[in-house]
């Protein structure tokens, strides 16, 4: 039996996704001139990835002339919350406090990012204090 298809994104996947979600539609000739230095590909690779890419339901095309023309049907924010589910599922039993904990635990977290990580955990923390307020009475 053949291993299940990830729905996750290669290096390679999406490095042209993002090409797409910034160039919205574009041929494959257009992907292929729009690769960064140092990390072009053939345009045959860039055909093969661009048709997993719909395979896995991120593009979608439309035919111009001979050509086809591919557009993101994922926006880039719904793909990396995907991304980060999976992360989530797969290395920490879907455990938010862990996957917090663990980025906690990266040295290379500046005191910036902490205040940051802070003030967001802060506003979405249920409001305890409206009870205090009053005395606790209802």
């Amino acid at each position: 039996m053949p291993p299940k298809k990830s729905n996750t994104l290669t290096e390679a996947e999406l490095r042209l996704m993002k090409i797409l979600w910034q160039r919205g539609e574009s041929a494959v000739t257009d992907l292929v001139a729009a690769m960064p230095e140092g990390e072009t590909l053939a345009y045959n690779s860039v055909l093969t990835t661009i048709r997993i890419l719909e395979q896995k339901g991120y593009v979608e095309h439309r035919q111009e002339g001979r050509a086809f023309v591919y557009r993101p049907c994922v926006a880039e924010q719904e793909a990396s919350r995907s991304e980060v589910r999976h992360v989530l599922k797969r290395f920490f039993g879907n455990s938010r406090e862990q996957l917090l904990l663990s980025l906690l635990g990266d040295e290379e977290l500046t005191a910036d990012e902490l205040e940051r990580l802070k003030e967001a955990i802060r506003v979405a923390a249920p409001d305890q204090s409206a009870g205090e307020e009053t005395g606790g009475e209802a």
